[in-house]
């Protein structure tokens, strides 16, 4: 599957964006960049306006150490 450098782009500017909306969550990927290995475990929650809750986790596999280090190898 081919890359389209535009489309790299555009991925990098929003980031880019919610880096600078959330640096919160950024920040907390960062501070686990050494420890996020295959088998850890992510964890997430959602509230909505009106207080409806969800939450789901995740087992970490190789392909998401990946996504993860080159998410947070983008440059600010």
């Amino acid at each position: 599957m081919a890359v389209n450098p535009m489309e790299m782009m555009k991925m990098a500017e929003r980031f880019r964006k919610f880096q600078a909306a959330h640096p919160k969550v950024v920040e907390f990927f960062r501070s686990l960049k050494g420890d996020v290995r295959e088998g850890a475990v992510i964890e997430m929650s959602f509230t909505s306006p009106e207080g409806v809750k969800k939450t789901t986790n995740m087992r970490v596999n190789a392909d998401d150490v990946e996504t993860i280090q080159t998410l947070l190898s983008l440059k600010k």
